[in-house]
This record gives C-alpha cells, structure tokens and sequence, in this order.
C-alpha cells in the first residue's frame, strides 16, 4: 500500500486526555506524520507558535476553553488549519468553534479514517489557497474558471447570476471545509447583512439547481445540519 503522506508534515495535537493522545502518537506516527502534544491550553498556545503544519485542537481543556484557543491563535496566526477533536457535538459548539477560525471539526468518537481525510484536505488546501483565484477548478463534472467568470457542467456552460458565482467563489477558496450561515453571509453580502440567513439558503438552492444532478440529494454542495455548508470534491466524498 502507498501512503499519501510523502513529506513529513507537522501535527500538533492539544489534547488533555491521555489515552487520545495515546491513540493519535500511534496512528498519526504509522502515517508519518511528525507529532508534537500539549495538555494545557497555555503550553498549546507557545507550541503553536513554532509553526506546525495543523493543530488537532480539543475543546475541553482544562485551564480555558478551546474556542478562546482558537481565537489567541488565529489572533497571530491566519495560516495554520485547526482542526477540533471534541466530544462537544452541539451545533452552538461546532458554529463558536468554526467563527472563531477553526477549519474542521470531528466530534468523538471518531473513525481515524475521517481524521486522516480532514488532515489531508486542510494540508493541501494550505499549500494550494494562493492561487484559488486564479486556477480552474474542477469537482465532478463541474469546471469553474475564476478568471472568466465561467462555469460549466459536464461541458454546459451554466449561466450564474454575480451574487450566485460570488458565493461559490467563496467555497471554491475553501473546498471540503464547512462554512457556516455566518461566515457566508460576511463575505458574500457583508458585516451589515449578518441576520439574514434566508439569503444563504436562497442561493444555494438557486446553485444546486444550475450545478447538481439531482438538487434534493446534492454530491458537491452539501448541507452541514444546523451549521453551514461544504464544498466537497473528489478527494473528500
């Protein structure tokens, strides 16, 4: 078997349990990933600033909350994917977890084959965000070309109104992350826009009536219940 990971990529795990950390040194190191840990929310916070390569957060840590982690990084650091590990599966939790700047969330338990897939997405969505702008990009049978402003579907160029493109810029920027009601709202109709919901739920069914094959059971742009949505591609089906 060929493993995926070929370099040696850094993952810091801020976790307070230790039969997850346990758990993680053994399956991250079969992958050859490089592992550092910390069991408190300060020690996870310096670590955090020698620059690992993603941070696998737990919320429940004991000497503050892991959404207030979230925010202390991303405060110094916009780059890094923070990926939650938490028993904490409500949608209030993953929602404060995900605007704070966390990239992904997995609640325990948790299958360690989901966790390898997020790890994979968020590292090469790290190395390849630069040119998201700019580069054609392809899930399915669903070509988008950000510099034309054309899409097409299985070869059909798809007419998209402004605000409909603009929206699926924004997770074509983000691919296989969830995005929540809010964080949609600010980028694609601005800070003052931020209560309207309704607006999100419109337009995505308006695109996945023009980009799926069946709108009701949608592959690509799929629902998070409660949360937002994620723009899937192959990799993370």
């Amino acid at each position: 078997m060929i493993k995926e990971t070929t370099t040696l990529h850094e993952v810091l795990i801020i976790e307070d349990d230790a039969e997850i950390r346990r758990f993680l040194r053994t399956a991250l190191g079969a992958e050859q990933y490089r592992l550092r840990e910390a069991t408190t929310a300060s020690e996870g916070l310096h670590q955090a600033t020698l620059a690992p390569d993603v941070i696998v957060l737990d919320l429940g840590l004991p000497d503050r909350d892991g959404i207030e982690v979230i925010r202390k990084i991303r405060e110094n650091n916009t780059r890094t994917p923070i990926i939650v590990l938490s028993v904490r599966g409500s949608e209030e939790d993953k929602i404060a977890a995900l605007d704070a700047g966390a990239d992904d969330y997995i609640t325990k338990p948790f299958a360690i084959g989901e966790l390898y897939a997020r790890l994979r997405v968020v590292l090469r969505r790290r190395t390849g965000t630069a040119a998201a702008d700019t580069a054609l990009f392809r899930t399915g049978n669903i070509e988008i070309d950000p510099v034309r402003h054309r899409v097409t579907v299985g070869g059909r160029e798809v007419h998209l109104t402004r605000t409909e493109f603009k929206l699926l810029m924004v997770m074509v920027r983000n691919p296989d992350r969830v995005l929540t009601h809010g964080q949609l709202l600010r980028d694609v109709w601005g800070l003052t826009q931020e209560d309207q919901a309704h607006y999100v739920r419109v337009y995505m069914a308006q695109l996945r009536r023009k980009l799926e094959e069946d709108p009701t059971r949608p592959k690509y742009l799929r629902t998070e219940p409660g949360v937002g949505y994620r723009l899937t591609t192959e990799e993370g089906l």
